[in-house]
């Protein structure tokens, strides 16, 4: 039996601690087969072969957390409940002010300040004793479980005031804390709202009728008029206009689409009105595509994510410990008050809690995969995000990486006897889907109802070439590489192609089973952002190569107008693999970058595949690591200037929490600490990683900066 999926939104899921708390419960379920935990969008996937989903729901629900099936407008309506309820808080918030101004001015003391502070807790401070007492109960100690204690333990002693403020100023913070991850949250599901509920459809009689966007089929046509939304992805059939795909593919420039042209969803209209054939359905747009890819990457922890994860469960009742110490310790063996050590006990648990050291690295990972996507490029999980920052050796395909790939057939030199040769080798060439073919095909001037024959046994060899069946006869088209594999190249020929390549052309001989009989000289020119982004590399000291299949002269030729450190030609995909496993033996970290698809086994090898061109590439997306939704490869240092940006937040945020519990907690030994500097600390430390790591969320790279 097949597994199923079910996702819940759980907004008390914040922290690590109620991740554990769910991961105990679940686990022991039959029929639970996997967890997974997105705390800064607090969702919950379940893969599951459960007949009966309900004890799913159950069993959270007996944590005392809210287990809600994903459901956007649930979910919109039950955060507008969670942060938009500042009434209590603000009415909490006066009462701890009157308890502290009567206990200051000694107004019905002790009772009228205890009245007080009471009143304070209860209102602001429920949920927080809700959840600490589960905490405590499940045996996993969270800021909850820290809180109540510490707040508990200052009624007892008689601090009430302080107590009260505490309460209260836990509760404020906690809210804006929330409020200020929900706009880490919001920066990807923010993408959502690119695609129009409503779209425009020309129905068989003509009449345009206006329909919800889910409903609309493929084959369907739909009308875009200047300044709308694309809904959907297809080809425009009417028309021509201008597109802003900056949403998709982080360009800034719009595109000019003619009739024939791919448009896709989330994109818009620029100038005038086009007719639009579909070609996907909603849910399976390229938009949605980057969408369900960017949700899955903020489940995918890095490096230092599982490490701040491991550290806090350990950090947590190493605080409790040396808090129980210092509570009962001195008044033990050195005879101090009972009481001062409580106290500074009590602070210590405030201290002590991990959040702010936890919060820090989920927001800034997400921060990262939110600002990469505004460049028009996909991350697929925070372990590449932070790993692209120690890249220094770069594998480049050649074709339509660092050249165009507008490939264009300059050369037809015939050498066969036979009749009608170039007809022969463009059948073969239109068969196949190779750039190099294509580029034939294009060039050939020949209408091509006057070519007559077909192709039958059609087959294509890998790095090499293509043959099939013509009139009877097998013909093959392909490179140097394929006709020395059936000994049918000579001197003469290879003194031609020897000339063409040194030209910087990319040779493809048609030969049949006795001779050569054509030879075609196919171009390339190089990008002038290839050469901007390989010196771009090269300043930040990393080394490229380029890894291609066309012949090292060819490669030689574009390697030098590149600029790169080294390049290698005539390679097979298992040749490229070979090499990026060399590389990777010299202690270095590889990236392989490329098409998706000649280039997938390197891809996947490296330790960062980075498929260029992505936006309508299936392969691409399911091989690599890292997805360039277009074909700049400036993008390729961008990224990786983004991904050092983000771990020089990563290390200041852990810096940044670690420190101030590391003062605060010497001051409290000390005994200069008290519980409103507790609080403020604690808090403070989080709502400054949070705010430090959403500043990913405006980052340009140098370059941007100077344009």
């Amino acid at each position: 039996m097949m597994n199923k999926i079910k996702r819940y939104s759980i907004q008390e899921m914040d922290c690590p601690t109620e991740e554990a708390m769910i991961r105990n419960k679940l686990e022991k379920l039959d029929g639970v087969e996997s967890l997974g935990f997105n705390l800064i969008k607090r969702v919950l996937t379940v893969e599951h072969s459960l007949d009966d989903i309900g004890i799913l729901k159950y069993s959270i629900n007996e944590l005392g957390f809210d287990a809600i099936d994903l459901d956007d407008d649930i979910i919109e309506k039950k955060k507008q409940s969670i942060y938009r309820s500042w009434g209590p808080i603000i009415f909490a918030l006066l009462l701890a002010i009157l308890s502290e101004v009567s206990e200051i001015l000694e107004l019905f003391h002790p009772y009228l300040p205890a009245l007080l502070a009471l009143g304070a807790v209860i209102i602001s401070g429920v949920t927080t004793y809700k959840k600490g007492l589960l905490a405590i109960t499940s045996g996993n100690l969270n800021i909850n479980a820290l809180m109540s204690i510490a707040v508990t333990g200052a009624l007892i002693i008689g601090v009430w005031p302080e107590a009260a403020m505490v309460m209260v100023l836990f509760t404020i913070s906690e809210k804006i804390e929330g409020l200020s991850l929900d706009k880490a949250r919001n920066a990807i599901s923010s993408l959502m709202n690119l695609s129009p509920n409503k779209t425009v459809v020309i129905q068989a009689d003509g009449v345009l009728l206006e329909v919800d966007s889910t409903v609309v089929e493929v084959g369907q046509v739909i009308r875009v008029r200047p300044g709308e939304l694309i809904s959907h992805d297809g080809l425009v059939c009417r028309g021509s206009s201008y597109i802003d795909q900056s949403a998709i593919t982080g360009e800034s420039t719009p595109v000019e689409k003619l009739i024939g042209a791919e448009v896709f969803a989330g994109t818009i209209n620029k100038n005038s009105e086009i007719d639009i054939e579909v070609t996907a359905d909603k849910s399976h747009s390229t938009l949605s595509r980057i969408i369900q890819l960017v949700e899955e990457a903020q489940s995918h922890r890095s490096v230092t994510q599982r490490f701040v994860d491991k550290f806090a469960k350990y950090y947590t009742p190493i605080i409790m410990g040396i808090s129980l110490l210092i509570a009962i310790l001195p008044p033990i063996i050195l005879a101090e008050p009972w009481l001062v050590w409580i106290y500074r006990a009590l602070v210590l648990l405030i201290i002590g809690c991990p959040c702010a050291l936890v919060v820090s690295t989920p927001v800034t990972i997400v921060s990262g995969l939110a600002m990469a996507s505004r460049l028009g490029v996909i991350v697929k999980g925070g372990v590449y995000l932070e790993q692209a920052a120690k890249i220094d050796y770069i594998a480049l395909d050649k074709t339509g990486t660092i050249t165009k790939g507008d490939t264009a057939l300059v050369d037809q030199i015939v050498i066969g006897r036979e009749e009608n040769i170039l007809d022969i080798g463009i059948l073969l060439a239109r068969s196949s889907n190779h750039p190099i073919s294509q580029a034939i095909t294009r060039g050939y001037t020949k209408d091509f109802k006057e070519i007559e024959g077909e192709v039958s046994e059609f087959s294509a060899t890998p790095g090499m070439g293509v043959h099939g069946v013509i009139n009877g006869k097998t013909y093959y088209l392909g490179n140097q590489r394929f006709i020395e594999k059936y000994g049918k190249s000579n001197a003469r020929l290879e003194e031609t192609v020897n000339k063409l390549e040194e030209e910087g052309k990319t040779v493809t001989i048609l030969f049949n089973d006795i001779e050569a009989l054509a030879i075609f000289g196919v171009s390339d020119t190089i990008k002038e952002s290839s050469r901007e982004a390989i010196s771009y590399l090269h300043k930040l000291g990393i080394k490229s190569t380029i890894l291609s299949g066309d012949n090292l002269r060819t490669v030689r030729y574009i390697g030098l107008q590149a600029g790169v450190d080294d390049y290698k030609g005539g390679l097979l995909p298992e040749d490229k693999t070979s090499i990026i496993n060399e590389l990777k033996q010299t202690n270095s970290v590889v990236a392989m970058t490329g098409d998706g698809i000649n280039d997938a086994p390197a891809l996947a090898n490296a330790h960062i595949g980075i498929a260029m061109g992505g936006i309508g590439t299936d392969i691409a997306i399911e091989t690599a690591d890292i997805i360039i939704m277009d074909d700049d490869i400036r993008k390729v240092p961008q990224l990786i200037l983004l991904s050092k940006k983000t771990r020089e937040i990563l290390v200041q945020n852990i810096v940044i929490a670690l420190g101030i519990k590391m003062i605060f907690l010497l001051l409290t030994i000390l005994g200069f600490g008290t519980m409103w500097m507790a609080v403020f600390a604690d808090m403070g430390a989080s709502l400054i990683v949070v705010f430090n790591g959403m500043r990913l969320l405006r980052w340009k790279s140098k370059k941007t900066r100077r344009e």
